[in-house]
């Protein structure tokens, strides 16, 4: 599926979020500043919009943009190239519940708008944690379904009407942008996510809820 809708993959995502998610990559972001990681790896890193970013921002030595699809990747990569960062950025493709990487060799580890996807998510995260260095910090973006009136019903209507429309408008796909939204409303968040990151053996977890709850910041430790 996704390597069907990648062509359309990053229009669609600017487009419906009305470019709020550019905003919200940045807060991301800024949150590992004080850490000035050195090597990162981006989880679930699609076309690479927030790896590019990442890397651009952060300066790391090193930056791994992991995903299962590889049509995904092949599009990244000529992102990557056109921005002129081969040297800073590589990809790979990767199952997150079964990691390739070596214990303890991650600074930071990042993952925007690709957990709710995870086939396993307790184990992804478990994988995540056993990459990451001793003191390495992990970042989540979520998308999550607003909890109060009246975003709770407005985004009920945007994500069940006109997400799907859009989408199989633009992408040709027709279950893509109906898969989507349902992943968002079955998706654990808030304190549930909390536990689920401790559980992990994540520490420090804390979350914010950006624009109206639309979207979930999470932050640990390991």
């Amino acid at each position: 599926m996704f390597d069907h809708i990648a062509p359309a993959y990053d229009r669609l995502n600017h487009l419906l979020s009305l470019g709020i998610d550019k905003g919200w990559r940045k807060k991301a972001i800024a949150t590992l500043r004080p850490y000035q990681p050195k090597t990162m790896m981006d989880v679930a890193t699609g076309t690479g919009d927030f790896a590019l970013l990442a890397a651009k921002e952060l300066k790391p030595h090193q930056l791994i943009g992991t995903d299962i699809s590889e049509g995904m990747i092949a599009i990244g990569k000529e992102k990557i190239q056109k921005a002129g960062m081969e040297e800073t950025i590589s990809f790979a493709c990767e199952d997150c519940c079964h990691l390739s990487f070596e214990d303890n060799i991650f600074d930071a580890i990042t993952v925007a708008f690709g957990v709710r996807n995870f086939a396993d998510l307790d184990e992804g995260l478990r994988e995540m944690h056993r990459v990451l260095r001793p003191n390495g910090r992990l970042v989540i973006l979520e998308l999550t379904a607003p909890e109060h009136f009246p975003m709770k019903q407005l985004f009920t209507i945007y994500s069940s009407v006109i997400i799907p429309t859009l989408g199989k408008l633009l992408s040709k796909d027709n279950k893509a942008y109906h898969y989507l939204p349902q992943t968002i409303q079955a998706f654990p968040q808030g304190e549930v996510m909390k536990g689920i990151l401790q559980k992990a053996g994540f520490c420090d977890v804390n979350f914010k809820r950006l624009t109206f709850g639309i979207c979930t910041l999470y932050t640990a430790n390991k």
